[in-house]
């Protein structure tokens, strides 16, 4: 996996600019260098914030039609250089090419919706005769830009998730100062270069790289900036928070997410879909399938079907076609996730499945018998393993789901409405999946979550909402 390595540049206020200094950026499957990122430093990071402060007041007054075409061409563009785009994210990011051509289809579509959305921002009328006193008036509401966006985003879906940071930030009239995460700032510097050429004004959005030390907290901490859009571990999200004062802050953050299998599924049906939200980009999903609780009399059988069609799956190059897995974002996480399997081993768990590495890659890991206090089981692996537990209840099941510090997205199989009520209820998550994995997610749904995976939501129209202000206007007709 041989390429040219090239040295890119910070993009602030419509400009390529070399960075001060620079740093590496190796390949985690080859370890090879593929580029040299420039790291930003404080006063570099001022700029951007500095620039993307004085283009407010042009983002704001735009029609909001021509937010919209921006955002149309922006998508057009993508379409255009999906495979460049897709080879990208293979490249930095390790993501099966396969899985990557995935993640840039899902980006045109969010680009799209952003564009649909930029149309729609809205208020409503009050009656304001209502209550005493109120006679001769009426209210209406507007929707105004929050101003600067401080966007910081994570390594897994390089491309996608900078588009929900991006798309309702512009579609709302805002501007944006973004930091891509260190490992994969190539597809942010590559959507850079679209919203260029696609005629954002110059200041609106703006890319530096470098350290969350002295880029991120300088985001964070700026008072020119309104607002704080992030993607990450609960650790860092609950230190921006800290952080942040009376910024507006959007949180996603971590999970461990469920899935409950009910005793009269058809266990065929369901398997390949289990596997897919297991193992799909190596477990590095927010919502990746990290524990399914199934019924007792169904147990041994959904175990066996589990293993025989995880063992299908094809380790290797992200950029081969056939490639399911491939190498963990860095080798340190290879190493931690072999020290919570080994942990897991030493407190009785069983391994059925994987358990180890070939060079950056963790083969896919299946633990059955694993307790709920091992790390597998309580915190968020990040990597291809997945717990398989027997539970003799759907009660039992719904109360393991929720003995969690993570609330974003669980499912249930079942073929009883009663029971899918129940679960729906009494699940608490952000999002519950009846008949589907808790990995499924499309681009324009409420995404988000409860305890620590956050707060706030994603989705475009619900982004904007929390990018916006809600101002009231009153007519008085006397």
């Amino acid at each position: 996996m041989s390429i040219a390595v090239q040295k890119q540049k910070l993009y602030i206020n419509g400009e390529w600019r070399e960075g001060k200094s620079y740093t590496e950026l190796k390949s985690p499957y080859s370890r090879e260098t593929i580029a040299e990122i420039p790291a930003a430093s404080e006063e570099e990071v001022d700029e951007a914030i500095a620039a993307a402060y004085a283009a407010r007041q042009t983002m704001a007054a735009m029609p909001a039609h021509e937010r919209a075409a921006i955002l149309e061409r922006v998508g057009e563009q993508l379409k255009a250089r999906q495979e460049e785009a897709a080879r990208l994210i293979a490249l930095e990011a390790a993501k099966p090419i396969t899985t990557a051509k995935g993640e840039v289809a899902r980006t045109i579509q969010t680009y799209k919706f952003a564009a649909e959305e930029a149309k729609r921002i809205h208020g409503e009328t009050l009656p304001l005769d209502a209550a005493p006193g109120g006679e001769h008036r009426i209210a209406l509401t507007v929707r105004e830009p929050i101003g600067v966006i401080g966007a910081i985003t994570p390594f897994n879906f390089p491309m996608n998730l900078v588009a929900h940071k991006l798309g309702p930030a512009i579609a709302s009239g805002n501007t944006v100062v973004l930091k891509p995460a260190s490992q994969t700032p190539l597809s942010a510097y590559f959507i850079a270069e679209l919203f260029e050429k696609a005629g954002l004004p110059k200041g609106a959005l703006n890319v530096v790289t470098g350290s969350g030390r002295t880029v991120g907290d300088k985001i964070v901490t700026d008072p020119r900036i309104s607002m704080i859009t992030f993607t990450g571990s609960p650790e860092v999200g609950i230190a921006i928070r800290n952080k942040a004062g009376l910024k507006r802050v959007t949180l996603e953050l971590g999970s461990n997410s469920a899935v409950i299998v009910d005793e009269q599924v058809d266990l065929d049906r369901i398997i390949p879909r289990c596997v897919f939200g297991a193992f799909t980009f190596q477990g590095q999903v927010c919502i990746s399938l990290q524990r399914i609780y199934v019924h007792e009399n169904r147990y041994d059988e959904f175990v066996e079907k589990f293993v025989a069609a995880a063992k299908q799956l094809k380790t290797g190059d992200p950029l081969d076609p056939t490639t399911d897995v491939s190498a963990l974002i860095t080798p340190n996480d290879v190493d931690r996730a072999l020290s919570w399997i080994e942990e897991a081993k030493q407190g009785g768990a069983n391994v059925v499945l994987g358990g180890e590495r070939d060079g950056n890659i963790l083969l896919p890991t299946v633990i059955v018998d694993a307790e709920p206090t091992m790390k597998v089981s309580c915190q968020e692996v990040f990597a291809p393993i997945v717990l398989i537990n027997r539970v003799r209840s759907i009660d039992e099941a719904i109360e393991l789901v929720n003995d969690s510090r993570y609330g974003l997205q669980a499912g249930i199989y079942t073929d009883n409405v009663h029971t899918a009520w129940k679960a729906a209820k009494q699940l608490h998550v952000g999002g519950v999946l009846i008949n589907d994995i808790p990995t499924f997610r499309v681009d324009h749904m409420p995404y988000g979550g409860v305890k620590e995976s956050g707060f706030g939501r994603e989705g475009i129209r619900y982004a904007i909402e929390e990018m916006t202000e809600l101002k009231l206007i009153i007519f008085n007709e006397n």
